[in-house]
């Protein structure tokens, strides 16, 4: 059976014997995890299983790069309890100044081609830069991966972009990744994993690559992965030659031997010998073709990344900037750097601008100085922050003030990310960053002439997943009948879901959960719900915050499941997690949306509604819709009410 790539290496890595395919559910024993400050939260859960030791202490890596800037008695403190972890574990650790996870994670061979790599972040779509499967997990996951080796994966449906020419001159990755997620902007790629094909692709240098890579995350997109090519082994063989030229002091695994553990002569030889691409008949959901040479400049905002300006329409309106940015895992390393010294040089930024840098490593900021793009970019009058992430999270020095606005050269601007809720934040190239500092408002130095976006989108597989029957282990049951409340809305968030407010009082109780479910979205929602009801929700179903109440409150609520025509993956797996289950089925929601007023926040179908496990099927009425098999993985978390409970068990 023909395979995609993605499906190729999610095989490699399944504990399964069957062929997978999209859509199936399996179980993975990913080459590597990575945990950053968040592996301060993930240890409890750890520890709540039971478990004593990591099982595989080679498998996760710990660095500390968000709050790096803190130096604060309790931050200090959270770090070194994650070190001292490590430690006790024989965990591979980069404490804070060494640089962004997923930048050490490229640089030291954790993301490598051809290989399955996880992080609890949401840019573990970076390692795709390199033609590694980089997806991201939530914390449970990472706390089940330390004690078992393994988590479950849905794969997702697989959308071939076809990359064709070349980019002209003055263009870079990062217009790349901002020109798709502006063009399309109604969630065409939403929950896929991507495959980067096509002629241009070798146009696109590794930089580019990991840039377009780590943002194929905004665009709604599980898995954003390039063909390991000619390119990539260069890279690789490059850093080879680096490490033997500079030494392994900052490689913890590596502390009794001169050859690296994962980037060496052998693994790079055997990988030449053995390098998977996707077979010539593979599936895919959608193929989209995309001309690079007729991508432009361009500018993402305010407040989202899908909203869309060439250099040339945004340079006319003359958009004062406060603050400048070339910072984070997305445009931080030397080819960024260097895109923006060849502007600063010589210069200095405009009198009411404060330009910030802090490179994606040490190592990245060392090899800059090297160049000497470093001392233009500092002597431009940039002020230096440490190797990580900081203001693009919103920490530490640089954040925007009320009625501030920013240039950056990061992944995200939402509301409020960077800074106040008043301020606003746009995002762009390094070049265009370093360009705006100096004349003080948004503009480019490369006029390219302004042109749309040459592209085709084709959509296949357009008939629901066709029926398969499910084995049923015992004690999951075969079938689940109830009415339907139906909420029509697309995009309902985990802020409408759970309130924030509620969110870290410990000691709220299961029922009170059941009483604020909704509280956001309808006051009528509790009114008009029944124990043993099944809801059905719109499109991106549980999108925002991954707090873990927005599932389980639903299911204190007695909602028996929850149907929807996509769910965030984040929710999604927060909400199996949990033991709740969630199935997708877009047919069943645009039906129900011809069906009743889309209007109307709750409605009562007074439909019942039959759940077939076994033929995997959603019965109502006369109709019947298919879903992905719900697989034994799945059926023994819920069964248990939970992957932790069923990892204590």
């Amino acid at each position: 059976m023909s395979q995609n790539l993605i499906e190729k290496i999610a095989q490699k890595y399944s504990t399964e014997n069957e062929i997978v395919k999209s859509g199936d559910y399996v179980s993975i024993k990913p080459e590597h995890i990575l945990t950053h400050d968040n592996t301060g939260a993930i240890i409890p859960k750890f520890k709540n299983i039971g478990i004593k030791k990591i099982k595989f202490t080679q498998q996760p890596m710990f660095a500390l790069d968000h709050d790096v800037q803190n130096k604060s008695e309790t931050n200090l403190k959270k770090y070194s309890k994650i070190e001292n972890f490590a430690k006790e574990m024989g965990v591979d650790f980069y404490p804070a100044g060494r640089g962004i996870g997923h930048q050490i994670m490229c640089e030291e061979g954790y993301a490598f081609p051809g290989e399955l790599a996880v992080a609890s972040d949401s840019h573990a779509n970076m390692y795709g830069g390199l033609g590694c499967l980089g997806t991201p997990i939530v914390r449970t996951d990472a706390a089940t991966i330390w004690a078992t080796g393994e988590t479950w994966w849905q794969i997702p449906p697989v959308v071939k972009i076809i990359f064709n020419g070349n980019l002209q001159a003055g263009v870079s990755g990062k217009d790349v990744a901002l020109t798709i997620a502006g063009y399309f902007d109604h969630d065409e790629l939403l929950n896929c994993g991507i495959e980067f094909q096509g002629e241009g692709v070798k146009n696109l240098s590794i930089d580019s690559r990991l840039s377009i890579a780590n943002m194929s995350t905004e665009w709604g997109a599980l898995v954003g992965i390039f063909p390991i090519d000619e390119l990539t082994i260069e890279w690789l063989e490059n850093r080879n030659k680096y490490i033997l030229e500079n030494g392994l002091e900052d490689v913890p695994s590596n502390k009794n031997s001169k050859i690296h553990p994962r980037i060496n002569k052998t693994r790079i030889n055997e990988l030449k010998n053995n390098i998977l691409k996707a077979d010539t008949s593979a599936e895919y959901s959608k193929v989209i073709e995309i001309d690079l040479s007729s991508i432009i400049p361009s500018v993402s905002g305010p407040h989202s990344v899908k909203k869309l300006k060439t250099n040339v329409e945004i340079e006319n309106e003359k958009i004062k900037i406060h603050k400048a940015y070339l910072v984070s895992c997305v445009n931080a390393r030397v080819e960024d750097l260097a895109e923006a010294a060849s502007i600063l040089d010589g210069k200095k930024v405009a009198d009411h601008v404060e330009l910030y840098v802090a490179a994606a490593s040490a190592q990245v900021q060392k090899d800059s100085e090297k160049r000497g793009d470093w001392k233009k970019i500092v002597d431009s009058g940039a002020i230096i922050l440490p190797p990580g992430c900081g203001p693009c999270i919103g920490l530490g020095k640089g954040l925007l003030k009320d009625g501030e606005v920013g240039i950056s050269a990061t992944n995200r601007n939402f509301k409020g990310r960077m800074g106040t809720k008043d301020s606003k934040a746009y995002l762009a190239s390094p070049a265009t960053v370093a360009f705006s500092a100096i004349n003080g408002f948004i503009s480019s130095e490369n006029q390219v002439k302004d042109k749309k976006l040459n592209f085709s989108i084709k959509t296949l597989n357009k008939k629901s997943t066709p029926s398969k029957k499910a084995k049923i282990i015992k004690g999951f049951k075969e079938n689940i009948i109830g009415n339907i409340i139906f909420c029509p809305k697309d995009n309902i968030n985990t802020d409408g879901i759970f309130p924030g407010k509620y969110t870290y009082i410990d000691d709220f109780t299961p029922e009170q959960q059941s009483k604020v479910v909704m509280e956001n979205y309808d006051v009528k929602f509790n009114q008009l719900v029944k124990n043993g009801d099944i809801l059905v929700g719109g499109f991106n179903f549980g999108t925002g915050s991954s707090r873990e109440q927005a599932a389980t409150a639903f299911k204190y609520r007695g909602i028996q499941l929850i149907i929807a025509g996509s769910f965030s993956q984040t929710y999604k797996r927060n909400a199996i997690n949990n033991g709740f289950i969630v199935i997708e089925s877009p047919e069943l929601v645009n039906d129900l949306k011809k069906q009743f007023d889309n209007n109307i926040l709750t409605i009562d179908t007074k439909l019942k509604c039959e759940i077939n496990f076994i033929n995997s099927q959603i019965i109502i009425e006369n109709n019947e819709y298919n879903f992905s098999p719900i697989g034994n993985n799945i059926q023994k978390i819920i069964i248990e009410g939970g992957i932790e409970k069923l990892l204590k068990k």
